[in-house]
C-alpha cells in the first residue's frame, strides 16, 4: 500500500497552502476541528469529508467564448486610459502574456496613434489587442482618423467608450469587417454605463446610418445587407464606479440591469450567439474580480490599477503618488473633451489642486458669456495661479493646436465668445494630464489623473507583498496575481457555501511572486 504523501493541514497557514494550490482539488476533513488536504486519501483515512470542490484555475473564470472569439488565455481585459497611458509597452506586455488590453488613443494625435499600433504589432506579433475608440463629439475628425487607423492597421478589436449614441464612424468600423466568407473581423467591445446606450449596441445598426455609409462609399451594399443581422457590439462592459469617464454607478446595480436587457433583446432578436456583458469599474482586488463574475460576468476589465505599473505611460512621479491612494481620495471635476457638455471625469485628488480649478473653470464658463465678461479680479487669478500666462497667449497656442489637429475647432470659435471661451478652459484641462504625464515638477499642483476608488483598494490588498512597490508592479503580473485570486476566492465561497466555516486568516488571497 503506497504511504500518504500530505498530512493533514490543520493550522491557518497549512489550510491557506491547500486553499491556494488551484490545479489541485481541495478536501475539508471533519477532525477535532477543520482540515485540510489536496489528496483524496489523505481526506478519506482522516476524518468525515464536510466538503469538497475540483481544481479552481483562473482559466475557469468567465465566459469561455470570450477568450476564444478574442484569442486570449482568461477573461481578463486592460481597459484604455487616454493620452496613451495605456501605452504601446503595455499593450504589448499583455498580449504576450495571454490578455486583452486597449492601447490609450484617445486625445492623441493621429500620427501617434498609428506609431503606436505598429510598435504593438512590432513587439507582440500575431497576438490581438484592442484600440480605444473614444466618442469625441467636440472633435469628430479624430473619431474618423482612429477608425481609419484602426482599418488601415488591421487592428481586429476597438473598444468605444463614452459614447452617448452610435455614431458613424463606429458603425463603420464594425461593417467593415463583415463578409460572407470570413463572417465577423472586426470586433466592437462597447464600454456603457447606461442601458439605453447599451441597447443601441447590442441591435444591429440603424438604417439611417448604413445607408449614409454606403452612399459615402465607405461599406458595400453587402455590408450594410450583413450589419443589419449582427449587433454593433459583440461584449458590452458595464463601467461603474472607474476612472475618467464614469456615471460612478454601482456594479451590483449595473451589472444585473445590463444582463437583464441583453437577454430580453437576445429573446426578441435571436441572434445565433448572444452577446456578451462584462465588467469595469472597482477591479482593483481578487474579491472584487470574483464578485463580478459570481453576478454573471463574462470578463472583467481593470483601468485605474494599471496605472501605476510599470509599463504604463505615467510618469515615476504620478506612479508613486497612485501607489499612495487611498479609496476616499478621488473626486469628479470637469472634462476636456466633453467641456461644454457639463460632463465629469473622475481624478485622484490627493496631492493635486486639479479639481479646484477644473471646478472654477466650469463655473466661470457657466456664468460668463466670453473671456471678457469674466470680471478683472477672476480673470487675474487665473492667468496668475492656473495658466501661468496671459488668456491671449493661451488662444494663441489653442489656434496652433487645432489649426493641425482639427481646423474645424478654431472656424467654429470665430465670431462666437463663448465657444472661445471653451477652448480656451479646455488648454487646461486637456495639458493637464499631459504635465501628470510627463511628471513636470512645475505644474504638480495642476496633475489630472484619472482614477477611480480601485486604486486604493489595490494598494491596500497589495500593502506589504512584493505589489507593493511601483517598480515590482508589472502589468501582466498584477493581472496573473488578481485572476489568480479571484479564482481562490471562488473556492473558498463554494466552500462557505457547503457550509464550511474556514479559519478567517486564510480566505484571503495573498499576492505571492
Amino acid at each position: 500500500m503506497t504511504a500518504l504523501t500530505q498530512p493533514l493541514a490543520r493550522t491557518a497557514a497549512e489550510v491557506y497552502s491547500v486553499l491556494a494550490d488551484l490545479e489541485r482539488p481541495c478536501f475539508v476533513v471533519a477532525q477535532g476541528g477543520v482540515g485540510a488536504t489536496n489528496d483524496e486519501r489523505v481526506a478519506r483515512s482522516s476524518g468525515t469529508v464536510l466538503a469538497a470542490v475540483p481544481p479552481m484555475t483562473p482559466e475557469r473564470l468567465g465566459a469561455p467564448d470570450f477568450t476564444r472569439d478574442h484569442g486570449v488565455r482568461l477573461a481578463y481585459m486592460a481597459g484604455a486610459m487616454a493620452n496613451g497611458i495605456a501605452s504601446p509597452r503595455l499593450v504589448a506586455a499583455m498580449a504576450r502574456a495571454g490578455y486583452l488590453a486597449s492601447y490609450g488613443a484617445a486625445s492623441t494625435v493621429p500620427g501617434r496613434v498609428a506609431e503606436a499600433l505598429q510598435e504593438i504589432a512590432r513587439e507582440a506579433p500575431g497576438a490581438p489587442f484592442s484600440c480605444n475608440l473614444i466618442h469625441s463629439p467636440s472633435e469628430l475628425a479624430m473619431e474618423r482618423s482612429t477608425v481609419d487607423l484602426c482599418l488601415e492597421h488591421k487592428v481586429r478589436c476597438v473598444e468605444a467608450s463614452a459614447f452617448l449614441d452610435l455614431t458613424p464612424q463606429i458603425v463603420r468600423y464594425r461593417a467593415s469587417g463583415l463578409s460572407r466568407e470570413r463572417g465577423v473581423e472586426n470586433r466592437v467591445i462597447a464600454k456603457v454605463s447606461r442601458a439605453e446606450v447599451a441597447e443601441r449596441f447590442i441591435r444591429p445598426a440603424p438604417d439611417s446610418i448604413l445607408r449614409g455609409l454606403v452612399e459615402a462609399g465607405d461599406i458595400t451594399h453587402e455590408q450594410a445587407e450583413l450589419a443589419r443581422s449582427v449587433p454593433v457590439a459583440d461584449d458590452i462592459t458595464a463601467e461603474a464606479d472607474s476612472g475618467g469617464h464614469t456615471d460612478r454607478r454601482p456594479l451590483p446595480v449595473l451589472l444585473p440591469e445590463l444582463l437583464r436587457l441583453r437577454d430580453s433583446l437576445q429573446s426578441a432578436l435571436g441572434y445565433a450567439k448572444q452577446v456578451r456583458v462584462g465588467a469595469a469599474g472597482g477591479i482593483g482586488t481578487p474579491s472584487a474580480a470574483f464578485a463580478a463574475f459570481a453576478m454573471g460576468a463574462a470578463y472583467v476589465v481593470t483601468g485605474s490599477v494599471n496605472q501605476s505599473t510599470v509599463e504604463s505611460g505615467q510618469s515615476p512621479a504620478v506612479k508613486r503618488l497612485l501607489a499612495t491612494a487611498d479609496v476616499t481620495d478621488c473626486e469628479m471635476a470637469p472634462s476636456s473633451d466633453m467641456f461644454e457638455l457639463g460632463v465629469d471625469v473622475q481624478v485622484l485628488k490627493r496631492g493635486t489642486m486639479f479639481v479646484g480649478r477644473a471646478k472654477k473653470l466650469f463655473d466661470l464658463y457657466r456664468r460668463h458669456d466670453g473671456i471678457d465678461s469674466i470680471p478683472p479680479r477672476d480673470r487675474a487669478e487665473l492667468e496668475q495661479k492656473v495658466f501661468r500666462r496671459p488668456l491671449e497667449d493661451v488662444w494663441a497656442d489653442t489656434v496652433e493646436y487645432f489649426s493641425a489637429r482639427d481646423p474645424e475647432q478654431v472656424a467654429r470659435a470665430e465670431g462666437n465668445e463663448k465657444r472661445r471661451m471653451a477652448l480656451i478652459f479646455r488648454w487646461y484641462l486637456g495639458l493637464s494630464s499631459r504635465w501628470s504625464m510627463s511628471g513636470d515638477p512645475e505644474r504638480a499642483a495642476d496633475y489630472q489623473v484619472w482614477c477611480g476608488p480601485a486604486m486604493g483598494a489595490f494598494n491596500s490588498w497589495a500593502a506589504g507583498t512584493f505589489l507593493a512597490p511601483v517598480e515590482n508592479r508589472a502589468v501582466a503580473d498584477v493581472a496573473a496575481q488578481l485572476m489568480r485570486g479571484a479564482a481562490f476566492a471562488a473556492r473558498v465561497s463554494a466552500l462557505t457555501g457547503a457550509g464550511v466555516r474556514l479559519p478567517a486568516a486564510c480566505t484571503t488571497y495573498r499576492p505571492a511572486p
